[in-house]
C-alpha cells in the first residue's frame, strides 16, 4: 500500500465550493490563475502557504454547495495530496475523483489533529498521528486506478490506449 506524510491545515464543517474558489475567480482563464484565490472567503492567506504533498483535514459535508468542477482542481492545483473529511458532499466527490483528487473520510481525525501537525496515510488502511492509528476504507480499484491516472480523461485515455 501507498504511504505518505504531509502537513495539515485544519477546516471545519461545511467547507462550500463558493469557500473553495469564489464565483468572482471563476472568470479567470485558467486554474493556475485562479489558484492564489483558493479558500479566500475562509482565510485569505491560505492558498499561498499550502505547500506541496499538505493535506487538508476537515469536518463534515466538504464541498457542499454548486457542482462546480473548478473546486477540487484549485485543490489539486495546490498540489495538496488529498483531502480528509468527516463526510463530502457527494458531487463533490465524484468531481474530485474524475479530477484526480484523492478524498478520505474519517470521523475522528478531525477532531484530534492540530493545524501544522504531520500525519502519515496509509491508503486503504489508516491515518497515523501521534502514534494513535485511525482506520480507513479503501476505495475501488477503479476509483484508484482514475486518481492514479491524474483524472478520469487521462484514465479513459490510458486504458484505450489514446496518448
Amino acid at each position: 500500500m501507498e504511504q505518505f506524510k504531509g502537513k495539515v491545515w485544519v477546516l471545519g464543517d461545511d467547507i462550500d465550493t463558493d469557500i473553495i474558489i469564489p464565483t468572482e475567480y471563476l472568470a479567470l482563464p485558467t486554474v493556475e490563475d485562479m489558484k492564489q484565490y483558493g479558500f479566500s472567503p475562509l482565510r485569505p492567506e491560505l492558498a499561498g502557504q499550502i505547500g506541496e504533498g499538505d493535506i487538508i483535514v476537515a469536518g463534515s459535508n466538504f464541498g457542499c454547495g454548486s457542482s462546480r468542477e473548478q473546486a477540487p482542481e484549485i485543490i489539486k492545483a495546490l498540489k495538496v495530496k488529498c483531502v480528509i473529511a468527516k463526510s463530502f458532499a457527494r458531487i463533490f466527490f465524484r468531481n474530485s475523483i474524475n479530477n484526480g483528487l484523492l478524498l478520505i473520510e474519517n470521523d475522528k481525525i478531525q477532531d484530534a489533529v492540530k493545524e501544522g501537525d504531520e500525519i502519515e496515510v496509509t491508503l486503504g488502511e489508516k491515518i497515523t498521528y501521534n502514534g494513535t492509528d485511525y482506520e480507513i476504507h479503501s476505495l475501488s480499484d477503479n476509483l484508484m486506478e482514475i486518481i492514479n491516472a491524474g483524472g478520469l480523461v487521462e484514465a479513459m485515455k490510458k486504458r484505450n490506449g489514446v496518448k
